[in-house]
Order: C-alpha cells, then structure tokens, then sequence
C-alpha cells in the first residue's frame, strides 16, 4: 500500500457510501447553496453557546451522513474526527453522543482530509467495514479563539479570512458504487516564519504545494491526470503563492484545473469575507458537497483535494511562535 516515501496507494478503493453537509446562514448565502443537505437560518442551533453549536452542527452531518448510507452508528466501526477547538471538544463531545469508537485527530483545517485519509486506509486494510470521517468549524467559536470575538469589532486586514460554520461527514466502506478513495498523500509540516494569525493563506501556501508536489513524485503522475486538484484554504493570498510556487518548481499545473475552496464558498462581490473562507468545515463542505455531486454528475472523473492546516494555538501565538502548517491530499475517483 506504500507508495514511493510518503503515499498510500488504495488497492481496494474503498468507496464513498455517503456524504452529509449542514452549514449555517452566511454560507447559505453562498454560491454552493444548493449543494449542501441542510442550511441553518441561524448560528446558535438553539444551543447555549457557539462551542455547543458547533458541536450539533457535527453531530447532525454525522447522523445524516450514516443514514444516507442505510446503516446504523452501531455498523460503524471507527469514527475518525477533530476540529480547531482547544482538545478538539467539538469532535470528542460529539463522539460521546455517537458512541462510535473514536479516533481524535488535530490537523487544523487539513482534518478533512485527514480523517478521509485514515478512513480509508483502516477500510482498504480490512481493519473495518465502515468507517466514519467527520469534521466541523463554527465562525464565532473559532475567531473567538484564535483571533478576536466577533463582538470586539476588531478591523480586519484584506489578508484575513472567513472561518466557515459548518460540518462535513463522510461514511467509507468496502463495497459501494463510489466515488472511490484510491490514494492519499500525508504532509510533512512546513514552516517559513510567519506569524501573522492574519495571513494563514500565506503561511500555508509552501505546505500545500509540497504535498502536491509529494503526491505527484510518489505516484509517477502529472497534474493532467486529474480533472481538477483543489486546495482547502489558501484562499486568493495563498492561492496565488502557491500559483507562483508551482511555476518556480516547474509543476505543469497548467494540465489541469486549479481552485482553491476557500475561494469557492462565498460570493467576493456580495459577502465582506476578505481574502476568502478558512476553518475545517470550509473544505469539508465544499467537497462531500458541491465536489462530489459534480463527480455524481459525470462532471469530474478524477480529483485531489488537498485540505491544508496551521498548526497553531492561542498560546503558541502569545509567544511569538510561527505557525507551522501542514497539507493532506486525497484522490477520489469516479471509477474504479
């Protein structure tokens, strides 16, 4: 299953069984509205407090995701999740309600694909017959923990971005009609000095491109063998920076379509998000929703989506540390 130094390579390509996507009204307000199952016309989710809205935020993709797949929790074997809050309560509170055998993991806003990754290889490895990849992010946890309260009122720079509210789940299992995981890429952490709570697209922008560029060299393929490769959220700032990286490393993007999903989400001209959407949920949702439907569509045959984190803290921040950073690709193929 390992593929050149840092790849898996899926010989039984696990299957996608079923996806979920609930966001909250702001993305609602997007361009990918109808792609998601449920928008929420408010944040709160009837909860007390935003961490506890995270949480069903979670929680409802994770239960939609398992039913659409016609199973139970009690079918799933493994159920890999994590999140940006402080010992990703959000993930671990909602794997208590769950009571799947849970997998904590802490990728930043790489987890997406992260827990995809280990999803898929515990099924490819026949170390389980289902397996639950579930993340989320909440707009008014997140900047609250790592930036300011949205209440402070706090200016912004152009550089800054817009955490997505919401979750995304996925169910992967042995057998199924697809879309198939066939391979992952795992990243190494990269760190180029920066700082700045206010620039992530920027500080994650080298990661991304190694990972890319990892995946490429591991499997002895070019970027033209997919129909699209999207980044998580780099947004326009780390967008362009790893545009210009993969021309300086002689990547022949060109052969292929190259978004980004934090600059998919929201509507630039209508929606004051600065450079674009971050947080866990922002390449969640736009994958297991608007991606895969395109793929159900006949759209995409072959996509990598390479979900990128900062691996920083509050306390890390507070000491004048940079923020290493970290990308996870995975391919998701139509066909076996």
């Amino acid at each position: 299953m390992l593929k050149g130094h840092q790849s898996w390579l899926f010989e039984n390509k696990p299957s996608i069984l079923s996806t979920a996507t609930t966001v909250g009204p702001f993305e609602g307000q997007g361009p990918l509205a109808e792609d998601f199952d449920i928008v929420h016309g408010e944040l709160y989710l009837g909860q007390d407090s935003w961490e506890k809205a995270e949480r069903a935020f979670l929680e409802e993709a994770a239960k939609m995701a398992i039913q659409h797949a016609g199973l139970t929790e009690g079918q799933i074997q493994f159920h890999f999740g994590g999140d940006l809050m402080n010992q990703i309560v959000s993930s671990s509170f909602a794997a208590r309600t769950l009571a799947i055998p849970y997998v904590g993991m802490f990728g930043a806003c790489s987890t997406s694909m992260e827990t995809l990754a280990l999803a898929a290889y515990v099924v490819n490895s026949g170390g389980a017959k289902h397996a639950l990849a579930a993340t989320c992010s909440h707009n008014a946890s997140v900047e609250k923990q790592f930036r300011y309260p949205t209440e402070y009122g706090s200016q912004k720079p152009p550089t800054a971005q817009f955490t997505v509210t919401g979750a995304g789940a996925a169910v992967v299992g042995q057998d199924g009609s697809g879309p198939y995981v066939t391979s992952a890429t795992i990243g190494r952490v990269v760190d180029m000095g920066i700082t700045d709570p206010f620039n992530m697209g920027a500080a994650m922008a080298p990661a991304a491109v190694d990972t890319i560029e990892a995946h490429f060299r591991d499997l002895q393929i070019e970027p033209g063998y997919y129909d699209l490769i999207v980044t998580g959220d780099l947004s326009k700032v780390g967008y362009q920076i790893a545009s210009d990286l993969f021309k300086k490393h002689n990547i022949p993007m060109q052969q292929t379509t190259y978004s980004d999903c934090g600059m998919m989400i929201y509507d630039y001209e209508k929606q004051n998000v600065q450079a674009g959407a971050s947080g866990c949920a922002c390449s969640a949702v736009v994958t297991y929703g608007h991606l895969l439907n395109r793929m159900r569509r006949g759209e995409l045959n072959r996509i990598l989506v390479v979900a990128t984190g900062a691996l920083l803290s509050p306390l890390t921040y507070q000491q004048n540390e940079s923020i290493p950073c970290i990308a996870h690709a995975v391919s998701i193929e139509r066909e076996k």
